[in-house]
């Protein structure tokens, strides 16, 4: 994915400097494209993010109790390592699921990354499915990392399709934002089915 990431890039540089050069002739304001592609891909991530975040606190963050745990189709648990939380994640059965459950909010304290804390929340999540007698876990995630993804390939999960040009949730989805911050939205699935004997044993 991230190779897909940097060539979008190159590209989007490419036909900025191809456009002035036809334009001005104006050799140094073609060199200044890449600094100030740069420069708009870090503004515009960082509202894009910031809408998100924002976004994510007029929903299920700003009433944890009252999103996650008033109802017995969702949950969230909180990874506690020597006092600190660590990590959390949650799940949720969306309306007309059709018996699926959705793994979200999984987030990790990078000081805490690699030390099995995203593996026993994802089980989590997968034992709550269990118990609650969902036939699939999916999710979605924007992440680059490969790391992130082979978690949820350690956990069971598969890719099922990827969405280009993913809208993030809380974005304005201005023509700038769609030209300097695009991403891929990875979308996996679990079968519980399947899984189940396997599940039952790592109790």
């Amino acid at each position: 994915m991230i190779h897909v990431f940097t060539l979008v890039t190159y590209v989007h540089i490419f036909s900025l400097a191809v456009l002035c050069s036809v334009m001005t002739m104006c050799w140094w304001v073609i060199g200044l494209l890449p600094v100030f592609f740069l420069c708009g891909r870090y503004f515009y991530s960082l509202r894009v993010i910031h809408g998100f975040l924002e976004h994510a606190m007029s929903r299920d963050m700003g009433d944890i109790e009252g999103f996650y745990m008033n109802t017995s189709d969702s949950c969230l648990w909180v990874a506690v390592l020597e006092g600190k939380v660590v990590g959390l994640v949650a799940a949720v059965s969306p309306t007309k699921s059709n018996g699926a459950v959705e793994l979200q909010r999984m987030s990790i304290d990078r000081r805490f990354r690699r030390c099995g804390v995203g593996v026993v929340l994802g089980r989590k999540v997968l034992e709550f499915a269990v118990s609650q007698g969902n036939s699939t876990v999916v999710l979605g995630t924007t992440a680059y990392k490969q790391t992130v993804h082979r978690l949820y390939q350690r956990l069971g999960f598969r890719c099922v399709g990827v969405t280009n040009g993913f809208v993030t949730p809380g974005s304005r989805q201005s023509l700038l934002e769609r030209i300097f911050y695009r991403v891929r939205y990875n979308h996996y699935s679990f079968d519980v089915q399947n899984s189940r004997t396997a599940l039952n044993g790592q109790h």
